[in-house]
């Protein structure tokens, strides 16, 4: 192969069984990628059939009368096996008087069990239960219980989740306690469905968390003046800034007039005291499947952001794919429509890019919004490492198969996730950020690898002479991270302040993506020593990952078990259980053999003292815990034998070569190299 990235030759092997050679990434073709989404589908297929589902269902919905469930709450009935209260569901088409329901209302139950694994999903379910029979019961006031729907990081994931969680259960009220959402019965939901019946109290707090431009909420012709000045204070004390409220006559079915209380949203003004335009107040976000050729994943969006005339930082994707390969993953862009996206498919075709299945959505993409990836790999001149051409190669490839399909493969990051350099690699950058060295960070950064192409020929002029201007014309315009880091230090300098001021030049993932690197080099070692000091068995000290009770409020650390003595002799867990940890500020680490490496290993490296936290950079590194042992899916492989035409007639004894195609699926962050290094025991 071209790249030799960080070398895995000298970590363990969990089977014993002998492999094979063989050469892999050829060609791009050789090496076909395809995310799975969250909900099991392939991205080349599933928009396709969603869109076409949604047009059937859009079509069949303007002939449905008003009062029939809509598809959401369809959705979760059917999902949820019926456990969820008859009270929950029933929405009405009539909510917005002025206005459709938005489309993205029916997506927040998907949202829900995107976001939730299914325990908590079904824990929300019962406690909005519980709230609803309390209410229905009258009783105001007494005990605020609340019940935690887990922490997360991610700011755009929590505001999805509480936009989902108060659309789908209105009488909920969610709030965030640092990045832990939590829910509680919401008392202004009850104070008004005692005003109201609760069917109009389900509406109209529907209505005011959607926050639709322009649209009004009406409700219930009320003859009595007091019980509609009480609705009136009642919503002017609540909500007066947001919304304002009007009595309207109204002329009923039996020929009276009887006024209704109608509410509307206050107009916005900017800072100037205009009225903003609603073009102005939404987002806009169009989804796409992104099919890439011998390109990275972040190379292709800087392709993208140039052709659109939008930032990279406006797109989103679940995960990073491979470079020397076909890959084909879901991307989010904002401030780009559908129409706009297809305008500028021929301009990408010249890339190496392609895009499909374009559509719009609600929402970024966040990393690891996915369920894993489909590999279709071919592994060409396919031989014995003996080279003994009488040994049975179909022999060792039936036993490597069998052996990887029985025992997995140890879960290594694989070498992309340390980049490509053989001077100086991703891992090195972000151990000297971690130390705090930021000069040396940036020489490193900007350390020329082997070669004489353009980017090289900018990092050796920088290298040799530390001009920042004169390097900024030579660096290649699709190399964004390097132009804006240059940019950055051409204005402040090469003093520890410049330094630090260019690394937060570039986006927050891409900082933090060398430091991930570092750790994920450390937790390779350490699951080598693992496999090697105690093989496959599970022992006193090890880490497991419990399943918690959604009803508790749990951390991931909570969830992390020290096995003790007598559950080793029990042999209570299997090894798929077992976790290690990544390096951070709040993990533990296992209390056996293993602990003690970690902590020699950070020493070594000048980390004894590390908090994990870079202040100065805005990094905050808690840690994570990842499974030792991992196993291939639906694993199909065929052993084809070719006629090599050119050799035919200088040599007949090696005319034939023998090639591997292999087909199976790997769970989210399980790389397709490690599986293979495994399966074949060879590097690459």
């Amino acid at each position: 192969m071209e790249e030799k990235p960080l070398d895995l030759g000298s970590l363990s092997y969990i089977s014993d069984h002998i492999g094979f050679y063989g050469t892999i990434k050829n060609s791009s073709a050789d090496f076909v990628v395809t995310e799975i989404d969250v909900n099991g589908q392939l991205v080349t297929k599933v928009y396709k059939e969603v869109n076409e589902e949604l047009q059937t269902q859009q079509s069949n919905d303007r002939n449905i009368k008003k009062q029939e469930l809509c598809p959401s709450a369809v959705e979760i009935k059917d999902t949820l096996d019926g456990d969820i209260c008859e009270a929950l569901v029933v929405k009405t088409d009539h909510v917005f008087e002025d206005q459709d329901v938005p489309e993205c209302e029916e997506d927040q139950y998907n949202v829900l069990n995107t976001l939730l694994c299914l325990d908590v999903v079904e824990s929300l379910t019962n406690f909005a239960c519980s709230v609803r029979s309390a209410f229905e019961s009258k009783v105001t006031g007494g005990e605020q219980r609340e019940l935690s729907l887990g922490f997360f990081p991610d700011k755009n994931s929590r505001a999805s989740l509480h936009s989902a969680v108060r659309q789908a259960f209105p009488f909920l009220l969610t709030f965030t306690r640092s990045t832990e959402v939590l829910i509680r019965p919401n008392l202004d939901y009850q104070e008004l469905s005692l005003l109201t019946s609760e069917e109009e109290a389900d509406k109209f707090f529907t209505f005011l968390d959607a926050k639709v431009e322009n649209s009004r909420f009406t409700f219930q012709p009320d003859v009595c003046k007091e019980h509609r000045t009480s609705v009136h204070h009642f919503i002017s004390k609540k909500f007066g800034k947001l919304v304002e409220t009007k009595s309207f006559s109204e002329k009923c079915t039996d020929g009276q007039q009887k006024l209704c209380i109608t509410v509307r949203f206050r107009e916005r003004k900017g800072l100037s005291g205009k009225r903003q335009r609603s073009e102005e107040t939404s987002d806009i976000f169009t989804a796409f499947t992104l099919e890439k050729e011998n390109l990275e994943t972040l190379e292709s969006l800087g392709y993208l952001a140039s052709a659109l005339g939008v930032l990279p930082s406006d797109f989103s994707y679940a995960g990073i794919k491979d470079k020397k390969a076909i890959t084909y993953q879901s991307v989010v862009v904002k401030k780009v429509t559908p129409d706009r996206l297809r305008e500028a498919e021929g301009l990408l075709e010249k890339k190496g890019l392609k895009i499909y299945n374009i559509h719009p959505t609600i929402q970024h993409l966040h990393l690891g919004q996915l369920s894993g990836n489909h590999f279709s790999i071919v592994v060409r001149d396919v031989r014995c490492h003996t080279g003994d051409p009488s040994e049975d190669l179909e022999r060792r490839v039936n036993e490597a198969a069998h052996k990887i399909k029985s025992r997995g493969f140890i879960n290594y990051y694989g070498p992309q996730r340390f980049g490509k350099g053989q001077n100086v690699q991703s891992y090195k950058i972000g151990l000297a950020l971690l130390k705090g060295e930021m000069a040396q960070a940036i020489k490193l950064f900007f350390t020329p690898e082997e070669g004489d192409d353009l980017v090289n020929k900018a990092k050796q002029y920088f290298s040799q002479t530390e001009d920042i201007k004169g390097t900024l014309p030579l660096m290649p315009a699709y190399k964004i991270r390097e132009r804006m880091l240059l940019r950055a230090l051409n204005r402040y300098g090469m003093s520890d302040e410049g330094c630090i001021r260019g690394w937060l030049s570039i986006p927050h993932s891409m900082r933090i993506f060398y430091i991930h690197a570092y750790c994920s080099k450390v937790w390779n070692e350490a699951a080598s020593y693992r496999i090697a000091t105690f093989g496959s068995r599970v022992v006193e000290g090890d880490l497991v990952l419990h399943n918690h009770n959604a009803n508790e409020t749990t951390t991931l650390s909570d969830r992390v078990h020290i096995v003790t003595a007598a559950e080793e002799k029990g042999e209570v867990y299997s090894m798929h259980q077992v976790v290690l940890p990544m390096p951070g500020h709040s993990i533990k680490y296992p209390t056996n053999q293993v602990g003690e490496w970690y902590r020699e290993a950070l020493a070594s490296a000048g980390l004894q003292s590390c908090k994990f936290r870079v202040g100065t950079l805005q990094l905050n590194i808690p840690g994570c815990y990842r499974h030792i042992i991992k196993y291939p899916h639906h694993l199909i492989y065929e052993l084809v034998v070719e006629i090599d035409e050119q050799s035919q007639e200088t040599d007949s004894k090696h005319t034939k070569k023998t090639t591997l195609k292999l087909s199976f699926q790997l769970d989210s962050s399980c790389y397709a190299t490690v599986c293979l290094r495994e399966m074949m025991k060879c590097n690459f």
